[in-house]
């Protein structure tokens, strides 16, 4: 789908060397944090299984909610280590490979947090991300305007807001059996005014849901 230029990275280095040091710290603002726990207490399951794909050390899943089992991947073993809502993780780096070590047909939900645009295989990504859900189960993709930008692919870098959008819309629908994609968008938690008098917003927040068809392919 994505033609290897498109794919490329001002840094091609190894990602593991790049995330090698944890980084304690939330890439997104509060505003965009709390709209994606809202966002996830609304679509999610209490006592269902999750599995929180490229993960770090906090998952923003909602506090007041029990989750059977909350499986986490990342490319640093500290920050997966200090999140508190990981029952188990495990370390791969999926530019290098995208097969899971997981079972066919495990998860109720599987979630992907501002991480999206770091993926340079992103059609064999979401396959598997197919493969793991349940018939119903439910993805959840969500993305700002911040990124690590020598580390983000060139249709991301190079592309407008909307343009990532479709982007990632065209990943689910590349995957046969995916529902139709739906998109999610809250730009600003700002006042029309307080913007109007030049007042920076938060980061904007964008998410794309698609459900894996009960029916197989």
């Amino acid at each position: 789908m994505l033609q290897f230029s498109q794919s490329s990275k001002l840094d091609e280095s190894d990602d593991t060397l790049f995330y090698s040091q944890p980084r304690f710290v939330t890439h997104v603002d509060e505003s965009f944090i709390q709209q994606l726990t809202d966002l996830y207490r609304e679509r999610l399951r209490p006592h269902s299984v999750i599995f929180d794909l490229m993960s770090s050390w906090v998952s923003h899943l909602p506090e007041d909610v029990e989750f059977e089992h909350v499986e986490g991947h990342g490319l640093n073993e500290a920050e997966l280590a200090r999140n508190p809502r990981l029952d188990h993780y495990f370390v791969q780096n999926l530019n290098q490979k995208q097969l899971l070590p997981l079972p066919d047909q495990s998860f109720d939900a599987v979630l992907n947090a501002v991480s999206v645009q770091y993926l340079q295989r992103p059609e064999a990504v979401f396959a598997e991300i197919y493969r793991v859900l349940k018939p119903g189960g439910i993805a959840i993709v969500s993305f700002s305007n911040r990124m690590f930008y020598q580390k983000a692919i060139q249709a991301w870098r190079e592309g407008s807001e909307d343009d990532r959008v479709e982007l990632v819309k065209q990943y689910f629908k590349v995957i046969p059996g995916f529902s139709e994609p739906e998109v999610v968008v809250r730009l600003s938690s700002l006042p029309r005014v307080l913007q109007l008098m030049g007042i920076p917003g938060g980061d904007p927040f964008y998410a794309v849901v698609a459900q894996r068809l009960e029916a197989s392919h």
